[in-house]
């Protein structure tokens, strides 16, 4: 689930008409969602193939978007150069960790391990950043919201019961966000380019490169299940499509700081989805940590007063990814 800085424009989609709590609702719901999505696309198809199907059916609604809008993609080697890399570290690498994780791990607890992006991305961000320094409360924050990881994970006992390579692999989803959230800063400010444009261009480009290694490590499946297709087609067209297109209009519309409020709620529905309809069964340090890492994560989040500044657009994201916090970097789900 990592954040966006305000588009340069507001997006042709989608509409407006809705109030803007309604599409904040819809957004939390379908990033929330989206682990249960690959949690039931993995009984069907192979990781790497959930992977690419949900990057294959994201790019398209952005193609769509972008003609919709006629925005043109991006110019120049260099931009499309740190465009590939952050399609690996954004999209390609950490939305085949997931997939991975939740072959030995519920989707409730991959959901939980993504809020901790905002976690992983302070502690990059004093070491990559200049301009980011820690104050008292963020480094409280930071501290708060790794108790609350061996909370959930159940550290006093040993960790007994826990998928070790599943909970790691998560986790290391989380922190590829975290560095390629610090990488686009550094990268792809300043470009010219729209939100839109960027995002497109970074979902096509790791769809290609998933496009090159899914065949290399997995074969086609002997029969194709509706439920399993139904959900990767979800996962894509509206956990790594049209959410994004709708966190552009939250943006745009409410600022990047409300916007960044749907991070908060994305676990809590990826526990409820996971145990109302998976039948995962959790133990009363899942609920708890959870809330102790978002408590964290929210004061990772809080910056010294500073004159305000348009930020340039940067691309997203998709928090399945997917998420980094919006109100930071302004970015992501899984």
């Amino acid at each position: 689930m990592s954040p966006a800085a305000p588009p340069s424009s507001p997006p042709a989609l989608p509409s407006r008409l809705l109030d803007w709590r309604v599409r904040f609702g819809v957004l939390a719901l379908i990033w929330g969602f989206s682990f249960l999505f690959i949690k039931v696309g993995t009984e069907g198809f192979a990781p790497f193939q959930v992977t690419f199907g949900r990057l294959l059916f994201g790019t398209a609604v952005l193609a769509v978007a972008l003609v919709v809008k006629r925005d043109r993609l991006p110019r120049g080697a260099r931009v499309w150069g740190h465009l590939t890399v952050a399609a690996f570290l954004l999209n390609a690498l950490p939305f085949s960790l997931f997939s991975y994780a939740e072959l030995t791990i519920p989707s409730t607890l991959a959901g939980i391990c993504n809020a901790t992006t905002p976690l992983w991305g302070m502690v990059l961000s004093l070491v990559a950043l200049s301009e980011d320094r820690p104050t008292r409360v963020r480094a409280a924050g930071l501290g708060i919201g790794f108790i609350g990881v061996l909370t959930v994970l159940g550290a006093w006992q040993g960790f007994s019961g826990l998928d070790v390579t599943g909970t790691s692999l998560a986790l290391l989803a989380s922190f590829s966000y975290a560095v390629g959230w610090i990488y686009v800063r550094r990268t792809l400010t300043g470009t010219g380019a729209t939100n839109l444009s960027l995002a497109g261009s970074q979902v096509g480009l790791a769809t290609l490169q998933l496009a090159v290694v899914t065949p290399l490590f997995t074969s086609m499946p002997e029969s194709v299940e509706l439920v399993p297709l139904l959900a990767v087609i979800a996962l894509g067209a509206l956990g790594t499509g049209y959410a994004m297109l709708l966190q552009y209009g939250l943006v745009a519309e409410v600022g990047p700081t409300t916007a960044a409020m749907v991070t908060y709620f994305i676990p809590v529905i990826a526990t409820a989805a996971g145990v109302a309809l998976l039948n995962e069964q959790l133990s009363w340090n899942t609920p708890v940590g959870a809330v102790v890492v978002l408590a964290g994560a929210a004061l990772t989040q809080t910056r010294r007063p500073t004159h305000r500044r348009t930020p340039p657009p940067q691309p997203l994201a998709p928090a399945a990814t997917p998420a980094a916090p919006v109100a930071r970097q302004a970015a992501t789900h899984t």
